[in-house]
């Protein structure tokens, strides 16, 4: 009875208070080492994890490394093997070009069933080895199998068409090849691939003989501004209009032609025997006059016919009594 008395002065509210947080601590702190507990649980698991994807990005940079040293052996065995059928290419249409000079080797070949095949091929590497062509084109290896590879090429074309079939044939079955030469021609810079250009006029001209093949080349939209292009020595792609033209021409003129000889006499001569067999087709000649006259250089071509090389002079002088035809087409 005593203790009940005095027990509540003794303890306070204070000290009750203090119990309660002591206990509220207690269950506090038993709370926090279980979050600890887990925590490192926790951590084991990551660290578990980062060790594991450390193992793994060690073999992943393995892998890459040998993946990258199998992609640099692919890449030289690619190489190797580029080389190898520009070697090949090289040496069969070599063979190839020295026997389409026969004309029984010519027939066989176009009545094989990948004759269109070839010369689809053809066009696309030709133009693939004219976009490859560096800007400093004066380094270029004429020595080189891929230089003798196109060249091969073009000589068989040359060859071909020199034939009446194989005129025929090129100009029903193997147009794109004939659209892709007078394209490559307004692409190539004057002084530079010259044997190849001749080549590849050369075959037109042949072509030309052809009044089939001779009507679809003249009636391509680029062939005379092909033609200006070939003989002035500016882009063909440019000249939109006739003022554009005389204005070009005229400048070409003042700076040029009485100051550097032309570089590409060959080139020159070739234009000019292709040009000469369109005036001399009464049937093409009458619907290409107007556009003949139009954007033909006149005066270049009055230039050419007083050129040191004979064989150019002999040509423009007999082109200009041609061209006189173009008066009365008027």
């Amino acid at each position: 009875m005593q203790l009940r008395d005095f027990l509540p002065k003794i303890i306070n509210g204070d000290i009750l208070g203090t119990f309660q947080k002591l206990d509220a601590i207690e269950s506090n702190m038993e709370k926090k080492e279980e979050e600890i507990e887990q925590l490192k649980m926790d951590c084991e698991h990551f660290r578990a994890r980062l060790e594991t994807a450390q193992a793994d990005c060690m073999r992943e940079k393995k892998e890459k490394l040998d993946l990258r040293q199998q992609l640099n052996e692919a890449k030289q065995q690619l190489l190797q093997q580029a080389e190898y059928c520009t070697e090949m290419g090289a040496a069969v249409c070599t063979l190839l070009w020295g026997v389409s000079s026969n004309e029984e080797a010519v027939k066989t070949l176009l009545g094989g069933s990948k004759a269109v095949k070839f010369f689809t091929i053809t066009a696309q590497t030709m133009e693939s080895f004219v976009k490859s062509l560096s800007e400093d084109m004066k380094q270029q290896d004429l020595d080189s199998d891929e230089n003798q590879f196109v060249l091969a090429l073009a000589g068989i074309v040359t060859n071909v068409a020199a034939l009446a079939c194989g005129r025929e044939f090129l100009v029903s079955s193997s147009r794109e090849l004939l659209d892709t030469m007078m394209h490559l021609l307004g692409d190539m810079k004057p002084g530079f691939c010259t044997k190849f250009k001749v080549l590849m006029l050369m075959s037109l001209y042949n072509v030309s003989i052809n009044l089939k093949g001779l009507k679809y080349i003249s009636e391509n939209p680029g062939f005379f501004p092909l033609l200006w292009w070939l003989l002035n020595g500016c882009s063909p792609w440019i000249h939109e209009s006739v003022e554009f033209r005389e204005t070009m021409l005229l400048i070409f003129l003042i700076y040029s032609w009485e100051i550097a000889p032309d570089p590409d006499t060959e080139v020159c001569l070739h234009a000019l025997r292709l040009l000469q067999s369109v005036i001399l087709e009464p049937e093409v000649l009458s619907k290409s006059a107007s556009e003949m006259r139009d954007t033909l250089p006149f005066q270049r071509i009055i230039a050419l016919s007083k050129s040191r090389n004979a064989d150019l002079q002999a040509l423009a002088k007999e082109l200009l009594e041609d061209l006189k035809i173009l008066e009365y087409e008027a």
